[in-house]
């Protein structure tokens, strides 16, 4: 069986990234608070968890879209 999902996505640089890993790349990178400061969302600046933030971050679109903008962000410099 071959992947599909990978030749339809041969120059997506996100493809077979988790958003957890993101996540976890980039609280090690700016730690919660810092996070907080880069992407002004509620779930990185009170009582920040892992589970709730990936909880709203795969709710809410926009949200996820600056996680990801970020991860590209810091794994291209």
């Amino acid at each position: 069986m071959r992947d599909n999902n990978l030749e339809e996505q041969p120059n997506n640089p996100l493809h077979g990234v988790r958003l957890d890993f993101m996540l976890d790349t980039l609280v090690d990178r700016f730690g919660w608070g810092g996070l907080g400061k880069i992407i002004r969302i509620n779930c990185f600046n009170l009582n920040p968890t892992k589970k709730s933030s990936l909880k709203f971050l795969r709710k809410t679109d926009w949200a996820r879209k600056k996680v990801e903008d970020l991860y590209l962000e810091v794994v291209r410099d």
